[in-house]
């Protein structure tokens, strides 16, 4: 069956569903990153190191949480991209850049860095850093995007990173991957790019989809959910991001 066929078969003896392809990317992180969080042992200091908004302290109740961010974004300052309609640091308690943090050698049980890499110049030196600060055994969280859009500009310097990037520099800086996972897939990927299609259409194209554009999206989106389905290894292409579990060696 030939990809047209596929495509009819799903568009024409389907019936329009609701589907939820294209829409874990956020949620099934946050749920790793709880999991991941609720193993680190009672009372150990964690650096949130790059914490932003630091969303994920509520995940850190049993453990000494430290946050650290350069502080510098601004959406009013930049109308271009993906940017957040406000944005607010809250207290910090560090402000530094993320290659220099001014703490001792060894001065963390764990660090975890979420959706931050794309946002560093050089991320090399941020695991550095990291394996600077870290004691030993230490547990080391890290998530960002496989491919992104553009976002929180101007600080956005790459569309993400691949696993061979973590698999090859944390090795050589000192660490042990314990798990390295991918979020989503190719099919979860571009759905959520067909999600954004009304809002891009009328944002960069000045064009309302019609009923039938809707519908059709609708139509693609359930095929998608399909694919999805039964994939078996399309992340090695294209996936949301990849989720990733380290110890300092």
């Amino acid at each position: 069956m030939n990809l047209k066929q596929i495509i009819r078969k799903y568009f024409f003896k389907n019936k329009i569903q609701t589907t939820t392809v294209g829409t874990l990317n956020e949620s099934s992180r946050v749920n790793w990153l709880e999991e991941m969080l609720n193993k680190i042992p009672f009372g150990s200091k964690i650096l949130d190191a790059g914490a932003g908004e630091q969303q994920f302290k509520k995940f850190c109740n049993h453990l000494d949480y430290v946050s650290q961010d350069f502080a510098q974004y601004k959406p009013e300052d930049l109308n271009s991209g993906l940017q957040m309609v406000k944005w607010d640091y809250g207290k910090l308690d560090i402000i530094s850049d993320i290659a220099s943090i001014p703490v001792e050698n060894e001065s963390f049980d764990a660090i975890m860095c979420t959706e931050v890499f794309e946002h560093i110049i050089n991320p090399i030196e941020a695991i550095q850093e990291f394996s600077r600060i870290l004691k030993k055994d230490g547990f080391l969280i890290i998530t960002a995007p496989f491919c992104s859009l553009t976002h929180f500009a101007p600080y956005h310097f790459y569309s993400g990173f691949n696993r061979f990037f973590y698999e090859t520099e944390l090795e050589k800086n000192g660490f042990n991957i314990i798990e390295i996972i991918p979020n989503g897939n190719y099919f979860e990927y571009l759905a959520q790019e067909i999600n954004r299609l009304p809002n891009m259409a009328t944002q960069y194209s000045n064009i309302e989809l019609n009923k039938t554009e809707a519908n059709n999206i609708s139509q693609l989106k359930v095929l998608l959910q399909n694919l999805s389905d039964s994939d078996t290894n399309s992340s090695e292409l294209l996936c949301f991001g990849y989720h990733v579990l380290a110890r300092k060696k």
